[in-house]
């Protein structure tokens, strides 16, 4: 706002007022010396006389009032109304909406403010929703917009006019922008900004689905877990109901809270299993049996939201090795046979590497008689006196694993992860375990090495490339417990975090099955766990004396894990009820080890944020079967945008990453949509495919809040050098700008008497003084 002062011009009248002035004291002083009871109702008297010869002698002087103010058509004003979706919202003391309101006071025919504001600028008018564009009439206003861009159009406008001298932003919005962060900053770059504040106080009745997230979990009878925070206004008392449902509309599950106090967020979990892999959606809806017929909510298009779960619709494949048979194997195999989401691969060795010179055959064989009377007779083809026996057990076709363990990464890697059980060191070669190193670190798999009687410092990795990947220290006074007593396992503090590590939601039921849980024999003692790494469960013969029996850490991109306990075996022997729990035991660990293990070829949905329409981010990424980055790919990506119709575009390499393709889609409607990317090499052949799913809730940020956001609105016109402002007072506004600071200004004289609304406060002032002196003196009969 710009300075004025007031002067006082040289002028005849300005000896004869101050003359005036000093006979009118002495008079006033000489007449209340007469006054012999003077109280304190004289001295008020008094007081108002002397005021009024002041302000009279004031008139006669003539004073000035020089001030700047905006040339008129000079500078230019922006008027912005919000036309989003959420201006219908209709509080509970109003009978019309804020678009209804905001309507008016633009194109109702007393609108003075905006003929005021016309006399002195250059007035353009702009409405703004998920765009920004010009606008001759206000009428058009229709609030259909399913975002409110507000820091994008305020950018469009701010560069539109970068060279022109603009004196301020009128904003007429409730604030409640879809594209500004809790922490905005850059304002201090714009002009001045009025926001008019569209809305009162009191809020209005409304249910809100204010955030929802999903989880996947390694937990096997609930392995989706959907979590939403419902936001209730006007329900204090009352009981809200929120319904799970499925694809085909039916209820999956439903779950009610009581409100305690308004403007209160109550947090919902569903655990789910659900009946199907791959990409599944579910529809989150809120509501409440309580609700009040004449008072109905603000809006129902926060009330649902939609969700997205995907599960891995082909299996994971996990090579499981041993150097021995055993009974490990056998159980775990009955476990994972119930799971159809892991394929386990067995390569067990059945017999060592024997010298070729030791139990010789018939006369001429120099295969192994392990082999005899098996239809391989191939002399090529069978295992040699040099070589160990292995045999292969659920392989993908007759080659996969024919030479053993995988000597190379394209044959490694196409594993998700790996168990070592009771095998040692001797088994792999150097380059296998440093294979096996890389297939952790790079490739992202996982690994796991059970407690057998040649595991850990047994089979001698203590000094091995596969040491680092252990979550525990193998070396120093590591060694094997076996049958001293019966060894108890329990779970840490950080294993009851774990919902893989349970198995029951309910704790005492998992405190039962902890104390009910049958001891083992055979425990490899770790010397220490490496940092970083988490302890999930102990064992030991004594409570006092505990060893880590289950042990995590991250490796690189990958997981690994330590189960030191040697006969896991012996907890499916005794009951059927122990059995079951041993296979859900196996079942979830494997889970967790394979969960974030990534895929060849992978399609990501990113919405991103701060962009007009919302956009969504599409980032494939590929990799060849050593999983390197695979480049100059032909990457197309298909959307269901509707029932009818696939939009095709191609995704363009991404230059800060290699491997890395994007492409960005706008969504057309709020519905749910799948995307798939087909990746396809120079020549024309098919690399792979990925595929995934997102919801687009193109309302759900809209009506994430319906009350007027005065807090930012009014911080943002302090950052910006305006002032915010209610509805009724835009008249006011329109006077007062053409004073307040603008680019183009000039000097402006006028006698301080001429200035609008200052002759009749004088005269009223006057008027009320002397009589309210005169009338004193006459009630206390003063002269």
């Amino acid at each position: 706002m710009t300075t004025a002062t007031i002067t006082f011009p040289v002028s005849p009248w300005l000896t004869l007022a101050g003359g005036l002035f000093v006979v009118g004291i002495l008079v006033s002083v000489w007449s209340y010396r007469r006054v012999t009871n003077r109280n304190f109702v004289y001295r008020i008297a008094w007081g108002l006389k002397l005021l009024a010869l002041v302000v009279l002698l004031l008139c006669l002087v003539e004073p000035l009032w020089v001030g700047k103010i905006a040339i008129p058509g000079e500078n230019y004003f922006i008027i912005l109304a919000d036309n989003s979706a959420s201006m219908n919202v209709q509080e509970n003391h109003n009978d019309k909406n804020r678009g209804q309101l905001v309507k008016e006071a633009l194109t109702a025919g007393d609108a003075q403010w905006l003929s005021r504001l016309n006399e002195h600028f250059q007035v353009r008018q702009y409405v703004f929703d998920d765009h920004v564009e010009r606008t001759e009439d206000f009428a058009e206003l229709d609030y259909q917009g399913k975002a409110s861009l507000l820091e994008n159009s305020l950018q469009v406008i701010a560069e539109r006019y970068r060279d022109r001298p603009v004196a301020g932003i009128i904003l007429l919005t409730d604030g409640n922008a879809t594209d500004v962060q809790a922490q905005f900053t850059g304002w201090d770059s714009f002009p001045p900004i009025y926001p008019v504040l569209c809305g009162g106080g009191t809020s209005a009745r409304d249910l809100a689905l204010t955030k929802v997230t999903v989880k996947e979990t390694s937990f096997e009878a609930a392995p989706v877990t959907i979590q939403a925070q419902v936001s209730a206004t006007g329900y204090a008392g009352k009981t809200v109901q929120l319904d799970l449902l499925d694809e085909a509309e039916k209820l999956v599950q439903s779950q009610s809270q009581s409100i305690d106090q308004d403007r209160q967020k109550h947090t919902f979990r569903f655990r789910l299993r659900p009946v199907k892999s791959g990409i599944t959606f579910y529809r989150l809806e809120a509501s409440s049996e309580d609700a009040v017929e004449n008072l109905p909510e603000a809006t129902q298009a926060n009330n649902s939201r939609t969700v997205v779960v995907n599960l891995n619709d082909k299996p994971y494949r996990i090579l499981y090795v041993s150097g021995r048979p055993n009974w490990e194997y056998k159980f775990l195999q009955r476990a994972l046979s119930e799971d159809e989401q892991i394929h386990l691969v067995g390569l067990l060795r059945v017999a060592l590497r024997e010298p070729k010179y030791d139990w010789r055959g018939r006369r001429g064989e120099t295969s192994n008689p392990l082999y005899r009377g098996f239809d391989r007779q191939n002399e090529e083809e069978t295992e040699q006196y040099d070589q160990p026996v292995l045999i292969r057990l659920n392989t993908r076709d007759e080659n996969e694993l024919l030479d053993g363990f995988p000597k190379t990464a394209e044959r490694l890697f196409e594993y998700h992860a790996l168990v070592l059980d009771d095998v040692d060191a001797s088994f792999f070669t150097h380059d296998q375990m440093n294979l096996i190193r890389r297939f952790v670190s790079e490739r992202g798999g996982g690994f796991l090495m059970l407690g057998g009687k040649e595991s850990f410092r047994q089979g001698r990795f203590d000094r091995t490339p596969i040491a680092p990947i252990l979550p525990v220290y193998v070396g120093g006074r590591a060694g094997e417990a076996s049958s001293p007593g019966p060894i108890r396992f329990d779970l840490t503090r950080e294993g009851w975090l774990q919902p893989w590590a349970r198995l029951y939601e309910n704790e005492e039921e998992e405190k039962q099955r902890l104390q009910e849980m049958p001891p083992f024999r055979v425990l490899n003692r770790a010397s220490s766990v490496k940092v970083g790494a988490s302890v999930v469960a102990t064992a030991g013969l004594d409570p006092t004396k505990l060893f880590p029996a289950l042990v995590v850490q991250r490796y690189g991109n990958g997981r690994a894990a330590s189960v030191t306990i040697g006969d896991v075996w012996r907890w499916g022997l005794k009951t059927p009820k122990y059995h079951e729990d041993m296979n859900r035991f196996w079942r979830q660990t494997l889970r967790w080890l394979v969960a974030d293990v990534p895929q060849r070829f992978e399609l990501e949905a990113k919405p991103k944020p701060n962009q007009i329409n919302q956009p969504i981010e599409f980032q494939v990424r590929a990799k060849d079967r050593k999983f390197e980055s695979m480049d100059n790919l032909s990457v197309t990506i298909e959307v269901n945008d509707s029932e009818s119709e696939v939009i095709r575009f191609q995704a363009q390499p991404a230059a800060e990453e290699s491997g890395l393709y994007q492409a960005t889609y706008i969504p057309r409607d709020t519905k749910a949509h799948v995307a798939q990317a087909k990746i396809s090499r120079p020549d024309g052949t098919t690399a792979g495919e990925a595929e995934t799913g997102w919801a687009a809730d193109l309302e759900a940020d809209e009506f994430r809040s319906i009350e007027v956001n005065r807090a930012f609105l009014e911080a943002l016109a302090r950052k910006t050098g305006g002032r915010a402002v209610e509805l009724e007072d835009l008249d006011r506004l329109a006077r007062a700008l053409p004073r307040e600071t603008a680019p183009i200004m000039e000097t402006q004289v006028n006698p301080l008497w001429d200035l609008p609304g200052v002759q009749p406060l004088v005269f009223l002032f006057l008027f009320i003084g002397l009589l309210t002196e005169w009338t004193l003196r006459r009630r206390r009969g003063l002269p």
